[in-house]
């Protein structure tokens, strides 16, 4: 096997500089002349009829040039499965903070004093406020005509109820396991509704041509699905409508659906061709952009005395607001995960997503998995305590592995799992006992799959000096996507990494890629671009070739040189072809070209059993483990140690694996111990991080130790597979069941807050 240059190397990120100088543009840096601005006069109801509306006085401001309200813009946009959300309130409103009048000024000033002159007179309607009640069988209907939207085969919506979609997965007979279990433990647990809190709040620029078409400049995560919506909404065809992708400071998935776009655009389509710029402010960040939804999780699970799981039941529901977003998929995708990562041959789950009258749920970094995580591995840990059996032990017995048999019914292979659970537990020195005052350990391990099938493409362009273009759609968010392409190509080509390059993403001029969402980016663009950078090698072995009257096999690319391996051994820098008289030969570019799909690799989820022999690419796994010290004066908790090992399949960028993980971690300590969105009445009380917490340096461990199993994917670039989202999904649990270890109680209702643990140890006594 041929050694490799680049791979598995701590390489310094190709967007360092640009970002540490201040060089990098941001949706919100982005200028052009002649620019508006656009407000927006929001719902101050969580549900109500628009009786009617009164711009009278908001025209008269100086400055406005514009007022748009839904009657403007009657189109429709939505996830990639249900078509379900206005431009702006037409008849209605579902929740606190919905868009209803835009307005267009030549500064923020101007249209917010504008906004502010606008009187909408409401009828109030009843508000579901809550999962259950939207439940109940007269309930209102947040969407009467939900079974008439446009939606994909994909979800599987209840009619005449607030149910969006009900992902069911069976396998064998749960109620024969129960009869057959030795020990059977039954929770619920419960995850609030949390903010992405991205640094980079939402912002986009948009301008209307002469010839009807539309460019949009955006930060945003998934360029070529935001270019697919506004072009059906609009009725116009895709090559009309460009999406420039500008730095993206923060997505962790709300920047994946379409949240301000459609919004920017549909004030530029009153700004007689001039450009509107729309940037949320924090407080509409928290309540108008994106949430993680709350979820109710109960979980029944049974075992055999010797700890081997035999059957369990799961029952989940997702609150995902008052639109569907991508919330029918993160039912989905975390119901085909909530039993874990275990050999369980009796399985039943009902995943339903439910409409609210709240704010809109969607993607969160793990699409749903460390919900449901926090769940399985805080129940299985009381299955051990239940049977004295160590937690570790009781995963290890019944943990994935190659040949296992999945519940959804997969054949697994590639799996790292056990060596994971290992490795995390040596980092904290699983089998030495704490010590000092109430300390404990806990261990936690998941899995999740990546959207499937889906897929990627790239061209790989050498120019007459030497230096390679990438064109490419992955989006750089800060996980390092572009260093990591980057190396893929200089590997392949044989060159040095400083000679490559890689174009902005830009719809308009970088080819198709499906997102940059689901740890998707490595594996399907790194694929696609791998391919490109070999199509573009073998052009350059042929014309070298034909040039020196030899066979392109007699040749190789060393460090930018083109060899002779044998004969002559004649060589020539890539930079001096034309010198060298080789591109005379050839009037043509040389321009590769590679795509990768995993269209033919999938096997569709059966609708009504979840059964699938491949539903998906890869999967991901991975332990952590956390030793905690709880201050029984004060209730608060203290996170003393980490060990997280993930499955990575292959590092390629070890130094930015590294950066991902300590960052989920961080990230999901955060999500564990103090972050909650407060709302009263449907409206958010807490919408500022004043009093919104979420981590910073302070919170980080003292000791934080990361590890990688490579396991070598057979189908990922030299052996990658996904790493971005699974960092956070393991902390909650591991954190939970540190603290039953250190002081005998369960927290089922995150954020683990001091006043939850001083309640619980003041019942236990």
């Amino acid at each position: 096997m041929k050694e490799l240059r680049l791979i598995g190397e701590p390489v310094i990120r190709k967007d360092a500089l640009e970002k540490v100088t201040g060089g990098a543009i941001y949706g919100a840096d982005f200028k052009l002349p002649g620019l508006l601005w656009a407000r927006f006069y929001r719902s101050p109801y969580p549900h109500a009829k628009i009786v009617k509306i009164d711009t009278t006085r908001a025209k008269s401001v100086p400055g406005v040039r514009g007022i748009v309200t839904g009657a403007d813009v009657p189109y429709l946009h939505g996830s990639a499965v249900i078509r379900d959300q206005p431009f702006l309130a037409m008849d209605r409103v579902r929740y606190v903070g919905e868009p209803i009048v835009g307005v267009i000024a030549e500064d923020v000033e101007a249209a917010e004093e504008a906004v502010d002159s606008i009187h909408v007179e409401f009828e109030p309607l009843v508000a579901v406020l809550d999962v259950f009640s939207a439940l109940e069988f007269d309930a209102p209907l947040i969407h009467e005509a939900m079974m008439e939207y446009p939606r994909t085969a994909a979800v599987t919506p209840v009619e005449g109820t607030n149910i969006c979609n009900h992902l069911k997965l069976r396998k064998g007979d749960v109620e024969k396991g129960f009869r057959h279990s030795d020990v059977i433990i039954e929770d619920t647990y419960c995850v609030p509704m949390i903010q992405h809190a991205p640094i980079e709040t939402h912002a986009a620029t948009a301008k209307c041509e002469p010839n009807g078409s539309v460019t949009v400049w955006t930060s945003t995560q998934s360029p070529f699905y935001i270019r697919a919506e506004i072009a059906r909404a609009l009725g116009i065809p895709m090559n009309r409508v460009r999406i420039a992708c500008m730095r993206v400071g923060g997505g962790f998935g709300c920047k994946h659906e379409m949240r301000i776009e459609h919004l920017a655009v549909a004030m530029a389509l009153k700004a007689n061709l001039r450009p509107v710029k729309v940037v949320m402010t924090r407080e509409e960040e928290f309540v108008s952009a994106l949430v993680r939804m709350p979820v109710h999780v109960k979980i029944k699970t049974g075992a055999k005395e010797d700890g081997t799981l035999v059957a369990q039941k799961v029952t989940i529901h997702w609150d995902t607001g008052a639109y569907s977003g991508w919330g029918p998929l993160v039912a989905r995708n975390a119901g085909c995960a909530s039993p874990g990562p275990y050999v369980i041959p009796n399985v039943e789950v009902n995943s339903l997503c439910v409409y609210t009258n709240k704010p809109l749920g969607g993607a969160f970094r793990g699409l749903g998995v460390p919900e449901v995580a926090w769940a399985h591995e805080c129940n299985l840990d009381s299955v051990a305590h239940q049977l004295g059996i160590d937690p570790l032990e009781i995963r290890l017995r019944n943990a994935l592995e190659e040949g296992s048999i999945s519940v959804m019914g997969e054949r697994v292979f590639n799996g790292g799992l056990k060596e994971s659970l290992r490795r995390a537990a040596e980092g904290i020195n699983w089998n030495v006992r704490s010590e000092g005052k109430a300390r404990g350990k806990g261990i936690a391990c998941m899995y999740k799959m990546t959207g499937t099938p889906t897929s990627s493409s790239a061209i790989v362009r050498l120019n007459e000096d030497g230096s390679v273009q990438v064109l490419q759609s992955a989006v750089e968010m800060g996980q390092g996507v572009e260093t990591v392409i980057a190396q893929i190509t200089a590997e392949e080509l044989g060159i040095p990494l400083e000679r490559v390059t890689l174009t902005h993403v830009d719809t308009e001029f970088t080819p198709y890629e499906r997102s940059t969402t689901s740890s998707r980016a490595t594996f399907h663009t790194g694929n696609a671009v791998m391919a490109a950078a070999a199509d573009a090698r073998k052009q350059l072995l042929q014309l070298v070739a034909q040039t020196w009257e030899t066979e392109p096999d007699e040749l190789d690319i060393i460090n930018g040189w083109v060899v002779e391996k044998e004969g002559q051994r004649r060589c020539v820098e890539i930079g001096e072809f034309w010198t060298a008289g080789i591109y005379s030969k050839s009037q043509f570019p040389i321009v590769g070209r590679g795509a990768f799909s995993t269209v033919d690799i999938f096997d569709p989820i059966d609708p009504e059993t979840g059964q699938s022999k491949r539903p998906t690419a890869f999967w991901m796994y991975a332990a952590q483990a956390a030793e905690v010290e709880v201050d029984t004066e004060t209730g608060r908790v203290t996170v003393v140690k980490f060990a997280a090992a993930h499955d990575v399949g292959r590092a390629i960028n070890t130094m930015t694996c590294e950066q991902q993980i300590e960052g989920a971690l961080v990230m999901g300590m955060g999500t564990t111990l103090f972050e909650e969105l407060l709302l009263e009445n449907g409206r958010v009380t807490n919408p500022n991080f004043v009093d919104y917490k979420i981590p910073t340096s302070m919170d980080v461990p003292g000791e934080i130790k990361t590890f990688f199993v490579e396991t070598f994917h057979p189908e990922g670039p030299y052996g990658a597979k996904g790493l971005g989202e699974p960092g956070l999904a393991a902390t909650a649990p591991a954190i939970g069941n540190a603290i039953y270890n250190a002081v005998g109680i369960r927290i089922k209702d995150l954020p683990i807050t001091p006043d939850k643990v001083l309640k619980a140890l003041k019942e236990r006594g």
